[in-house]
């Protein structure tokens, strides 16, 4: 059984429809999510988050179908999430703020501590953790966020626009992290950084106008802008990026051809 599995799922705000009969089925590792302004990334990620709920279709994750409080409550105990824009309490600490994440995750007492520790070290926060939030740059929030996220060791991790504000550096140690946590989790990662996708996932969906317009491996998507990257006079160019542009192409014709999903 697939962890997550979404079938004809649509959601709309205000009238506009953001995904539109959406089909997908995601098993552990890590599945990039990419896409333009408005191709419903964020909306797919805030109803697998529960945070949002669907106009039409339906959503099993963990087993269990989003469809009642009880069944929704026992899914976010299991999860991690992080928006694009977080809430947080600027006077928290960075441990008092991932202590506070792990309590509402309702994770026991006796292991909270340590969760809290191994969170902010697998983000490089050990040396801030007494520093307040209101204190913090945006890559170090950003990085708090990510810790809040993984406090839990979830089974399901949503990530939207993660290394927004990370430096290069930061950017590389996050790819090898997220390897990490697909071993044993289901990740999805929003961005736009088709780099990341790359360098760290295992599947990846590339949704357009609230549909989707690929699904594969990285190396499905190169595959499609291996001819343009090759000629490509800016030597920055790479395969993925013409791919990727090749696709959305090909969608908007009616031309486009999925890819086997990614196992």
């Amino acid at each position: 059984m697939s962890t997550i599995r979404v079938a004809g799922l649509s959601v709309r705000h205000r009238g506009t429809t953001a995904l539109d009969a959406v089909d997908l089925r995601l098993d552990t590792g890590v599945h990039g999510l990419l896409g333009p302004n408005g191709a419903g990334k964020t909306s797919l990620i805030r109803v697998l988050a529960t945070v949002a709920e669907p106009a039409a279709g339906t959503v099993e994750m963990l087993g269990g179908s989003l469809t009642d409080h009880r069944t929704r409550t026992e899914a976010r105990r299991r999860l991690g999430y992080l928006p694009q824009a977080f809430g947080h309490y600027p006077a928290f600490t960075v441990r008092e703020f991932v202590a506070y994440v792990a309590w509402l995750k309702e994770l026991p007492a006796e292991r909270t501590a340590q969760a809290v520790e191994r969170a902010m070290d697998r983000v490089g926060l050990t040396d801030s953790a007494d520093a307040r939030m209101k204190t913090l740059s945006g890559g170090m929030i950003r990085r708090a966020g990510i810790a809040q996220a993984i406090v839990n060791d979830p089974e399901i991790l949503l990530l939207d626009e993660p290394t927004a504000g990370l430096d290069p550096e930061q950017r590389v140690g996050f790819r090898a992290l997220l390897r990490e946590l697909g071993e044993t989790a289901t990740v999805i990662v929003s961005t736009h950084l088709v780099e990341d996708v790359a360098a760290a996932c295992t599947g990846v969906t590339l949704l357009d106008a609230g549909r989707v317009a690929h699904r594969g491996s990285p190396a499905s998507l190169a595959a499609l802008g291996a001819a343009d990257a090759a000629e490509d006079s800016d030597a920055r160019g790479s395969a993925i990026e013409h791919g990727y542009t090749a696709a959305l192409r090909a969608h908007r014709a009616g031309t486009g051809v999925l890819a086997e999903a990614a196992r």
